[in-house]
């Protein structure tokens, strides 16, 4: 591969995996499906409930309204909670619902099998070199982040 041709694979790539992987997870899943970032707001909402819009939008690099409209979907399907922050009337606290949990749970798990199944098919150099990349995606990722927060 020619170093000038590894931004444009790079990022190809990942878009292509992320694609296919949610297409696989969306199939037999119940109406209406945890799309991508419905399930990445559930699961950042699980890990810090009590958090506020603001603060969600800017950890999933997401513009506040965005996230507004994402919370919308997700208190109309029961899977996360809104409620005034008492601090501040103007803003509000997520917390997710028991079944916002339960979804979270079937998607991280079919999304765990997904990529075990398909990683196990894989011969070890390709799983050792994919588990060898990933300090340096770690750092791609951080990088692309410390750029949004100056532009932001």
């Amino acid at each position: 591969m020619v170093a000038g041709d590894l931004p444009d694979e790079l990022a190809g790539l990942l878009s292509r995996i992320q694609r296919l992987a949610r297409r696989r997870l969306w199939s037999g899943l119940p109406v209406p499906r945890l799309r991508g970032a419905h399930a990445e707001l559930l699961r950042l909402v699980a890990d810090r409930p009590g958090i506020r819009i603001s603060t969600a939008a800017h950890s999933l690099c997401l513009a506040p309204n965005s996230v507004s409209t994402l919370v919308n979907h997700l208190v109309a399907e029961g899977l996360l909670r809104r409620e005034k922050d008492p601090g501040d009337g103007r803003a509000a606290l997520l917390h997710p619902t028991p079944a916002g949990i339960g979804r979270l749970s079937d998607w991280h798990a079919r999304r765990e099998a997904l990529f075990r199944e398909h990683l196990a098919g894989l011969d070890a150099a390709d799983r050792a070199a994919l588990a060898a990349a990933l300090p340096a995606l770690h750092r791609l990722a951080a990088s692309l982040r410390s750029e949004e927060d100056v532009t932001a």
